[in-house]
């Protein structure tokens, strides 16, 4: 195989979609698997919806995925901008039209919206009927779109490297506008101009192009271009079938990361997706470079499951570095109220450790490490249950126990259970009201690990706090 040129070629009207998030990822590991180039082209030709917000959005997402990309050699930066490339396009439009394979359409917005309400009244496929295919006559006054003069004869066959050999009728593919009317190129043609000016070998995208793709390859022909090699992938969908929106959650790879989801554990997930190996689920990022083919992935839709994320986020967690996991967690301990003043390192690496078995993703880690970290911390109704009077007995015995005790697991774990022994109750029963005075919350790590890494003065002053309030409310 000569060397793999791929490309992600997004329209910078939003964010990084989980749709498009994944395209980028198959074309990425595609690239890296033979060794070859991967291309990140912004598809900025809609100047009316698209914007430069967008484009940083798109680089964002691509950047925390980490999904790095190569560059054009010829001199146009990291990004190809295709706004940046109208005298190209320009050239190309005047090609076909000086070799007769392109011609200019004078028919009104208002009349080829007529005739499209009546081919659907009359159930024929709404297509443009070619009236001014043949015209001779210019007519220098009137405003005309530039229309690509397709062949009607025979077929056109896309060997897809998923859906196999896809056959499409020449006749059903009607003549495509290239240029509108104030001369701004459309998507077929830059699409097909840019793919050969970047020499690009595959072109793996969703299969919502896959009706485009017969058009492209007239239009390859008509300039006398290599036709590529295609690949067109399924849809995502939700759990209901329907295509993937924002009733069914997130759909935006960055609003992921806002809560609290690991890239490495977004590739993993977005990647068995429509591909798999054998019945392996979880993949070293070097493990999907090696073992990726793109022939491989399925044809039938995939079923956007976000408990299956929240199951491979986990796991992520569960199985990362502390050290490593502190950088991304930082920003959600900022938005739960910990300051960078309040933070200490090696304490947070201890908190890490101690939490990362019960946490599904780093949002919910930060609000459980934050009680660590605060001086006052709050205490909500499900909370408030374990802190009712009858327990304020065992919050002064606890007090006073503590008081004499290092801070230190083993030594605390002695102190509790010499109250839970005169006290003649379980440990459950005792730690629970602790628990909740100290934490503000009813799920933590155990309760030794939970006072060692608060510390003494914290915990004293927490527990102190609970045993007032509880004697104000029965005096």
């Amino acid at each position: 195989m000569s060397e793999v040129r791929v490309r992600f070629a997004p329209s910078p009207t939003g964010f990084l979609h989980i749709g498009g998030a994944r395209t980028a990822l198959f074309n990425w590991l595609y690239a890296r698997h033979h060794g070859g180039k991967f291309f990140l082209r912004i598809e900025d030709t809609d100047q009316d919806r698209s914007t430069d917000e967008a484009i940083e959005a798109i680089l964002d997402g691509m950047r925390w995925l980490g999904l790095d990309w190569d560059q054009w050699e010829k001199g146009t930066g990291d990004t190809v901008r295709q706004t940046e490339r109208f005298d190209l396009y320009k050239e190309k439009v005047a090609e076909l039209l000086n070799q007769g394979k392109a011609y200019r359409c004078y028919c009104t917005a208002e009349e080829l919206a007529l005739r499209r309400q009546e081919a659907m009244k009359e159930k024929r496929i709404p297509r443009y009927d070619g009236r001014c295919r043949e015209r001779s006559e210019a007519a220098p006054d009137l405003p005309f779109a530039i229309r690509f003069k397709a062949s009607t004869e025979g077929q056109i066959i896309v060997d897809d490297m998923v859906k196999g050999k896809v056959t499409f009728e020449s006749s059903t593919v009607d003549d495509l506008i290239i240029a509108r009317s104030d001369g701004s190129p459309t998507y077929n043609l830059t699409v097909v101009v840019d793919d050969v000016a970047m020499d690009i070998t595959h072109v793996i995208r969703g299969d919502d192009h896959l009706n485009n793709t017969p058009r492209q390859i007239q239009l390859y022909e008509a300039f006398g271009y290599p036709i590529p090699h295609f690949a067109h992938l399924p849809m995502i969908l939700g759990s209901d079938k329907a295509r993937l929106s924002k009733r069914h959650g997130a759909t935006a790879v960055q609003q992921y990361r806002e809560e609290g989801y690991l890239p490495e554990a977004m590739l993993n997930y977005l990647v068995r997706l429509g591909w798999s190996h054998q019945d392996q689920e979880l993949f070293t990022l070097q493990e999907l470079i090696d073992k990726f083919a793109v022939e491989e992935v399925g044809t039938s839709a995939a079923i956007f499951n976000p408990e299956k994320l929240n199951w491979v986020n986990a796991h992520y967690i569960k199985t990362g570095d502390p050290k490593a996991l502190a950088k991304p967690l930082m920003p959600h301990l900022a938005k739960a109220g910990v300051s960078d003043a309040m933070m200490d390192m090696d304490k947070l690496h201890r908190i890490i450790l101690a939490l990362r078995e019960r946490s599904r993703d780093l949002k919910e880690m930060a609000e459980s490490a934050a009680c660590y970290f605060l001086d006052e911390i709050p205490y909500d109704e499900t909370t408030q249950k374990f802190l009712r009077p009858e327990n304020l007995p065992i919050l002064e015995a606890v007090r006073e126990k503590l008081d004499q005790t290092p801070f230190e697991h083993d030594p605390l774990k002695t102190a509790l259970e010499a109250v839970c022994e005169s006290m003649n109750q379980k440990l459950a029963k005792i730690a629970q009201p602790l628990r909740a005075a100290v934490t503000g919350k009813v799920v933590s790590p155990g309760i030794f690990d939970v006072l060692e890494l608060l510390g003494k003065e914290k915990t004293l002053k927490r527990i102190d706090r609970q045993i007032t309030q509880l004697k104000e409310a029965v005096a």
